[in-house]
């Protein structure tokens, strides 16, 4: 029995001890073997890594007036669970679909959409989920509709109250399974305004079209992360290891584009398509000399906030870089200069007008009749065909005349620093394809880019530049500019003397009242150059051009004597009514029209009667620095300097100031100072005052300014949460019947169309246009 008892002890000793032994074993096996792997495992599940996204940078104006930036924005998301339990599924159904509804969407689809998220369950299908997003309708919204939510969850909030006879005492903070998360989104603050230049970037932060695409690598920055130990909760440990690495932020590119002369476009652009309907619009604003564009714009439009919701898709394409035209009598300015330049241009010369015959083609003025004999001067002024079929092929030679077309740069890309850029087609190879060129028709194709840069070309005395709409990448910190784009010239076309030869030409098409094809780009106060083109097109599934729809065009500079802007329109079948007469009236008074507000803005003296347009001599000065003077001082600074000076705000000393000490202004520029802070303080009366001067302050004080009307400001409203203020302009002195009088037609254009020849072959049908009227 004892023996028993003895074996069975030392059976269950014997098995402890192996037993502890293997302990042991596993212990060292794990602490000491294993120990660096398990380690590291463990480390894995202790770490969160988060990302942290980088913040994009901004697009801006040449004067750093923003166009693009990085907003705040909210989504929309539900506690089903939270929901349920207060019974108020349809209460928020319904509630948030009359907040987030589309104009154009269906409120009842969005209804039942929203009840479907709020009623969701998990993956399992076990119990309600707890946190759904509403997309796409409640993500990124702007501020005024997340407002709009919070007014909701507060009339929830007492409307359980006011139901469970106040046990429920629910307070603001209370959640009742409504949550409105802050978050970033691209925000656009002038809607449309440089829609086609700027793109949109979607709500997953994508970049789509424009510059937003083009730019994105410089725009876009590097997220950076942060990694940190937690404990099984999720909470991070005080004294755990955080790596942390930051995120570098995407730098702010500047631009060429000058705000208010993006606005005197748009605005020109959007009276003529109130008129005449066009099946679209396309200008450019460019500085001559610089080839620096000052504007750009297309209609139709969209609004990059609500890219969603535009339904023509062609509103996207910028046609100003990518689409092509048979430039029609524009082109005459390839035929003029090279003839000029060779010595063959006599502009006293007479010569028959009214046809011509190359080869087996007899070609015609655009009357058919022609005007007689008459001067190629003459010729020039009523752009008559024959002329130039005359200077490009019997004077000029074919052999030069194509030269001089690849000179201009008709046959390459300008590479412009815009996406999705189209070249040219030149493909004459029959005596009657380059007769046809000599006006710009047949086999001819350009882009309105192109185009710009070759009458550019001349105002600028004879070089032909690089377009360019990236001015500088800035540092978003600290304002300085970390590479600057500087204007580059492609070639030397014609000398400054053949320039200048040829602007006087041009500049007669204007200023001849009599005859002139572009004399309703005329302007009192500065010497303009320029030519306009009518051009009949091939309508789609047609073979031969229609003889009542046309492209007109018109490009033109001033003041010719020392050029500081040039300007190209083109419009796309307008309604004419088949009366091509009125081609003249389409665009030449556009023309004038922004011309005329964009060399006043830019403190152009005029040409002609410097008294009427300039009250002062125009200095170039350099901008005081204001800062911690008092109000006093300040003024005074800016008298002895020759600037007045507006002051904003109480307090000792100035604490900012518009534009930034020193700054190169003019003499007659507006100068702000603030004694305060005046971001988020209401705007003053801004009645009476300039377009120009309107907008700075409304800058300075960083509100939200929106334009109608052109001139001086003589309404104002009254900003709403959120909302921009609006402002009316008209001219001094004009009433706003005045403002909106119809133009008076004077008939200009030419006569009935020839018939329709064969259009060439391989070119497409849309861009296939005939040179009709000048």
């Amino acid at each position: 029995m004892t023996k028993k008892i003895k074996l069975r002890s030392l059976l269950i000793g014997g098995f402890f001890t192996l037993l502890f032994v293997v302990l042991i074993a596993k212990v060292y096996w794990i602490q000491v073997v294993e120990a660096s792997w398990l380690l590291e495992k463990a480390e894995k599940r202790w770490e969160t890594d988060k990302i942290i996204a980088p913040v994009r940078g901004s697009i801006m104006d040449r004067n750093d007036k923003p166009l693009a930036l990085e907003a705040t924005a909210y989504t929309i998301a539900l506690d089903p669970e939270v929901l349920n339990n207060y019974q108020i599924v349809e209460d928020v159904s319904q509630g948030l679909a009359d907040i987030l509804k589309d104009p154009d969407g269906d409120r009842a689809v969005l209804v039942n959409k929203i009840r479907d998220r709020a009623t969701r369950k998990n993956l399992d299908g076990t119990k309600l989920a707890r946190n759904v997003e509403i997309r796409n309708e409640g993500w990124k919204i702007d501020k005024d509709k997340a407002d709009q939510v919070r007014a909701l969850i507060t009339n929830l909030q007492n409307k359980l109250n006011t139901n469970s006879q106040g046990k429920l005492k629910l307070s603001s903070k209370s959640n009742i399974g409504i949550y409105i998360l802050e978050d970033k989104k691209r925000y656009y603050p002038n809607e449309t305004l440089a829609a086609h230049i700027l793109g949109y970037t979607n709500k997953e932060g994508e970049p789509s079209l424009g510059l937003e695409l083009k730019m994105n690598d410089v725009l876009k920055g590097v997220p950076g992360s942060m990694s940190y130990e937690k404990d099984g909760k999720g909470v991070e440990l005080p004294e755990g290891k955080v790596d942390f690495k930051p995120a570098e932020d995407g730098s702010d590119v500047r631009l060429t584009i000058d705000k208010n002369i993006q606005y005197y476009l748009e605005s020109a652009l959007a009276k003529v398509n109130d008129q005449w309907h066009p099946k679209s619009l396309t200008a450019i604003a460019v500085d001559p000399k610089t080839m620096e564009i000052l504007g750009m714009a297309n209609t139709p439009t969209f609004n990059p906030n609500t890219y969603g919701s535009t339904k023509d898709q062609s509103a996207f394409i910028n046609r100003a870089v990518s689409s092509r035209y048979e430039p029609g009598s524009t082109f005459k300015l390839v035929t003029l200069a090279g003839a000029v330049a060779e010595g063959v241009f006599n502009p006293n010369e007479m010569y028959q007008s009214g046809e011509i015959r190359i080869s087996d083609r007899i070609l015609h003025d655009h009357n058919n009749v022609g005007w007689g004999k008459i001067s190629f001067l003459d010729g020039l002024k009523r752009s008559s065909n024959v002329a130039f079929v005359k200077l490009g092929i019997e004077k000029l030679t074919t052999p030069k005349f194509q030269d001089y077309i690849e000179k201009f740069g008709f046959n390459t890309k300008t590479n412009v620093d815009l996406p999705n850029e189209v070249s040219g087609l030149i493909d004459m190879q029959y005596p009657s394809e380059f007769a046809t060129a000599t006006y710009g028709q047949g086999k001819v194709v350009v882009t309105a880019i192109q185009q710009t840069a070759a009458y550019a070309a001349i105002a600028n005395g004879g070089k032909l530049m690089w377009p360019h709409i990236v001015k500088a990448i800035v540092d978003p910190k600290t304002g300085k500019t970390i590479s600057e784009v500087q204007p580059q010239v492609i070639r030397q076309i014609v000398s400054p003397e053949v320039a200048s030869q040829v602007s006087g030409y041009l500049e007669q098409v204007v200023s001849d009242q009599e005859i002139g094809t572009g004399k309703l780009a005329y302007m009192d106060d500065y010497r303009v150059a320029g030519k306009t083109g009518t051009a009949n097109i091939v309508l789609p599934g047609d073979k031969t051009y229609s003889p009542n729809t046309w492209v007109i065009s018109f490009i033109g500079y001033a003041p010719v004597e020392d050029p500081r802007i040039l300007i190209t329109l083109i419009a796309d079948q307008p309604e004419l009514g088949g009366n091509y007469h009125l081609g003249g009236q389409v665009l030449a008074p556009a023309f004038k029209e922004i011309a005329g507000e964009s060399l006043q803005y830019m403190g152009v003296p005029s040409s002609k009667k410097p008294a009427k347009v300039i009250k002062k001599e125009t200095s170039r000065l350099t901008m005081p620095n204001f800062a911690d003077m008092s109000q006093d001082n300040a003024k005074s600074t800016a008298k002895d300097t020759g600037l007045t000076l507006e002051v904003f705000g109480r307090g000792d000393k100035v604490v900012n100031q518009f534009p930034k000490a020193g700054t190169e202004i003019l003499s007659t520029q507006h100068i702000y100072a603030a004694m305060q802070d005046v971001i988020g303080m209401p705007l003053p009366n801004l009645i009476g005052k300039s377009l120009r001067d309107a907008l700075e302050v409304c800058s300075f004080f960083g509100t939200e300014c929106q334009t109608t009307g052109e001139g001086y400001v003589t309404e104002q409203t009254t900003a709403d949460s959120g909302q921009p203020v609006k402002l009316t302009l008209r001219p001094l002195g004009v009433s706003e019947e005045e403002t909106t009088a119809p133009p008076v037609s004077d008939g200009d254009a030419a006569g009935t169309p020839p018939p329709s020849p064969t259009p060439p072959p391989g070119t497409a049908a849309k861009t296939q246009n005939k040179s009709k009227t000048p």
